[in-house]
C-alpha cells in the first residue's frame, strides 16, 4: 500500500471513530449551542442535566442506564482494536496497564486536583459572566444502585474520552506525521468542542484541560521504558466526575439551590 493511501486510510478511520464517539457528540454540542444562543433565553438561565432518569421504574431505568455505559463503550473498543493492528502490545503502547499503579495513582491525583479546584472557580465565573448554562450533574432518581451507576457513568467518561480524544488520536495522528503542538492544539479543541452544550465557560475550562492532560500525555518526563502512561489521565478524569455525579446527587437539594446549583 503506498503512503498516499495509507494516510486516506488512516484518516478515514479517524473519522469513523470519532463519528461514532467524541466528533458525533461534537456536532451535537454546537447545534444544542447554538439552539440555546438563539433561543431568547440568556444561557445563565438555561439547564443542562447530566445522568438523567430514563424511566420512572426503577429496573427499568437501571437498565437503561447500564445500556447506555456499555455500549457507549464500543467506540472505546473499537478503537483499542484498531491499534492492535501493529501488534499485542497495543494496551503497554499506550499506557492501559499495571506497569506502574502508584505513580500512576498519585500523578492522577494530582492532575485531578490541579484541575478540578480551577475548574470549580471557572464554572462559577461562567455562571456570574451568564457565559455557562446551570449544570445538574445527577438526575437520577434515589435507588441503591445510584451511587453504583454514578461511578460507573464517571468511569466510562474517563475511558471514552482519554482513550480516544488522546491516546488514539495520538497514535494516529502521529501516524500522519503530525508533531506535538498540532496534536494539542487538536485534542483540546475537540475536548472543548463536545462540552459546548454547557455553554461558552465549560469548552474554554475543558480546553484547558485537553491541554494540561494532552501536554502531560505526550512529555516524555511522564513516559514509562518509553512509553506514554494514559492510566493517569483515566484516574484523574474519573475522580473528577466521580466528585461531580456523587457529591452532586448527595448534597442537599436546598444547598445545592443556595449555591445557584439547583
Amino acid at each position: 500500500m503506498s503512503t498516499v493511501e495509507s494516510r486516506r486510510r488512516i484518516g478515514a478511520e479517524i473519522w469513523i471513530v470519532l463519528g461514532l464517539s467524541l466528533g458525533k457528540a461534537a456536532i451535537y454540542a454546537i447545534v444544542n449551542i447554538t439552539a440555546r444562543l438563539t433561543d431568547g433565553t440568556p444561557l445563565a438561565e438555561q439547564t443542562a442535566t447530566l445522568n438523567a432518569s430514563q424511566s420512572e421504574r426503577a429496573w427499568l431505568d437501571l437498565t437503561y442506564q447500564l445500556l447506555g455505559i456499555g455500549f457507549g463503550l464500543v467506540p472505546v473498543a473499537l478503537a483499542l482494536y484498531l491499534l492492535s493492528a501493529r501488534g499485542r502490545d497495543a494496551l503497554a503502547r499506550i499506557g492501559l496497564d499495571r506497569a506502574r499503579p502508584g505513580r500512576d495513582l498519585v500523578w492522577g491525583v494530582g492532575l485531578a486536583a490541579l484541575i478540578g479546584i480551577p475548574g470549580l472557580a471557572f464554572y462559577g465565573l461562567g455562571r456570574v459572566l451568564g457565559i455557562t448554562v446551570e449544570v445538574q450533574a445527577s438526575a437520577l432518581n434515589e435507588h441503591w444502585w445510584t451511587v453504583p451507576v454514578l461511578l460507573l457513568a464517571a468511569l466510562y467518561n474517563g475511558l471514552l474520552e482519554e482513550i480516544i480524544a488522546v491516546a488514539y488520536l495520538y497514535e494516529r495522528t502521529h501516524d500522519l506525521g503530525w508533531g506535538r503542538v498540532r496534536f494539542i492544539v487538536a485534542s483540546s479543541l475537540l475536548r472543548g468542542s463536545y462540552h459546548l452544550y454547557q455553554g461558552i465557560g465549560p469548552f474554554l475550562g475543558n480546553v484547558v484541560m485537553g491541554v494540561v492532560f494532552s501536554w502531560f500525555y505526550t512529555s516524555p518526563r511522564f513516559q514509562h521504558g518509553g512509553r506514554h502512561r494514559i492510566v493517569p489521565l483515566v484516574v484523574a478524569h474519573t475522580l473528577l466526575d466521580v466528585v461531580a455525579f456523587v457529591g452532586y446527587a448527595l448534597v442537599p437539594a436546598e444547598w445545592r439551590a443556595a449555591l445557584g446549583a439547583a
